[in-house]
């Protein structure tokens, strides 16, 4: 599935993940990601979850998330 398609079904892919299948995404039909169902065997906890995100965190702490580089103090882009 493109990344555009993806966006708007994002609520059917949740479902299917939901069933248990995998969800590929793909850009110019190359697959890029996948959405995977957290395994319900061992149910995982929270900190277990919050792990596997951190993991996925830049390491340099000087890197931001939300852009703000990108806008002035009004919210504006630069």
């Amino acid at each position: 599935m493109d990344i555009a398609e993806a966006a708007e079904r994002f609520d059917e892919l949740i479902d299917l993940v939901l069933r248990s299948d995998e969800v590929v995404i793909c850009r110019a039909g190359d697959p890029i990601a996948a959405i995977l169902p957290i395994s319900q065997k061992e149910q995982g906890t929270w900190d277990e979850v919050w792990a596997l995100v951190a993991k996925g965190r830049p390491v340099n702490n000087d890197q931001t998330l939300n852009h703000d580089e990108l806008y002035d103090e009004n919210g504006l882009p630069k």
